[in-house]
């Protein structure tokens, strides 16, 4: 596995903090001196190398997974793929309204990350294809599905609906309808660890489509300059909203992105959700010491990018040869190829996951729906509204 490499001045010794302080300081960034005499130097170059993670490269033993951890892995991806099957089939009930965007092929992504970090502790924020992320760090297909349904039973009461899933307990921050725009807030958050000084990481987690705002090269490079506990992630599902890649940026290559903000960064196979456990233990490693980065996770979505894509921009052979890669039959043929469990044992599971999707559908038909009043609740503190005068 090749490392990135790049020469950097020496940083200039850490002034000694004082006995106490009444108030604490905020993160400085980082200072460079300028040699005024040269400013502009006889040559410029540049040699970069940078870290891959391809797949059925790692085993379990490798990462520290028991057998315990890695059918724990295979449920949770299950329990993804079959909630998101169950959501699409009550869309087209009109059991669910506004907008649904679903993760079925991108489990890997949202599994390996939360088998590598410490839920609760870590901050985890995205955009709005968030169910397989809200159900990885472990909210309920109860609360998840309730959501989606607009029941007080949801994780935010109903109020939130598909695209805005949110557990404080998790450290899931959301959701987020605005492309891109939720990566300032997690960079934001990546600085609040840092100042609380409380060890954690905060994960942003966008879009390839997503990658030419102009909200996200200013967060990275602020990541960078204040050298964040932070780590951006580009979930790389190659067609966006529907443009090819290769349609919309002339840098095809994310993790080259990186290099304008003097960042470390990984391109992982996203489709094996042990590369992607080993990429993030790795990275989380490096955002613990104040060491910022980025991975382009390349994946592949088996469904549109919401549930009113037509799909034209990609052919169906293309479509049925992806799913030769799909992350949870690897897994599977993993499992038994080192034996750690029996076919008939994956099964109950699958069936076993089966219920629990279907009896959060029953939770969520019965749950009642948001009182007229709560529209109110959770929006100002103020108890007499002024801003309605």
């Amino acid at each position: 596995m090749a490392k990135q490499t790049r020469k950097t001045p020496a940083k200039p010794a850490a002034s000694a903090k004082p006995a106490s302080t009444a108030k604490k300081a905020a993160p400085k960034p980082r200072t460079k001196e300028v040699d005024q005499e040269n400013v502009v130097p006889q040559s410029l170059s540049l040699n970069v190398e940078f870290a891959t993670y391809p797949a059925e490269t790692y085993t379990h033993g490798e990462l520290g997974l028991s057998v315990d951890d890695v059918l724990s892995m295979y449920r949770n991806m299950l329990l993804q793929r079959r909630f998101e099957e169950r959501a699409a089939q009550m869309y087209g009930k009109q059991k669910i309204a506004g907008f649904l965007h679903l993760y079925i092929g991108q489990e890997a992504i949202s599994t390996g990350t939360a088998t590598a970090i410490q839920i609760g502790k870590d901050s985890i924020i995205t955009a709005y294809r968030d169910h397989g992320h809200g159900l990885a760090l472990g909210m309920t297909a109860n609360e998840c599905m309730a959501e989606m349904f607009g029941k007080v039973g949801g994780s935010s009461h109903g109020k939130g609906g598909s695209m805005h899933f949110f557990s404080k307990e998790k450290g899931l921050f959301g959701g987020h309808g605005i492309v891109g725009a939720h990566v300032p807030v997690g960079v934001g958050i990546a600085f609040a660890h840092k100042y609380k000084e409380d060890g954690g990481v905060s994960i942003s987690f966008y879009g390839d489509g997503a990658a030419g705002q102009g909200s996200i090269h200013e967060a990275s490079n602020l990541a960078a300059l204040y050298e964040l506990p932070a780590i951006l992630v580009v979930e790389n599902n190659q067609y966006a909203m529907g443009t090819a890649v290769h349609r919309a940026f002339a840098e095809t290559e994310f993790t080259r992105h990186a290099i304008g903000y003097n960042m470390k960064a990984a391109l992982v196979d996203g489709m094996d959700v042990f590369s992607v456990c080993k990429a993030m233990q790795d990275h989380v490693a490096l955002a613990r010491e104040n060491k910022p980065s980025m991975l382009e996770i390349r994946t592949y979505r088996y469904r549109g990018h919401s549930m009113s894509d037509p799909q034209k921009y990609r052919t169906k052979e293309e479509l049925e040869s992806k799913k030769n890669q799909d992350p949870i039959i690897r897994l599977k043929a993993y499992i038994l190829e080192h034996k750690l469990t029996t076919n008939k044992a994956l099964d109950a599971i699958d069936e076993d996951v089966k219920q629990e999707v279907l009896a959060s559908v029953e939770f969520s038909e019965q749950s009642p729906v948001p009182e007229l009043k709560e529209i109110y609740e959770h929006i100002y503190a103020e108890d007499d509204y002024p801003y309605l005068a």
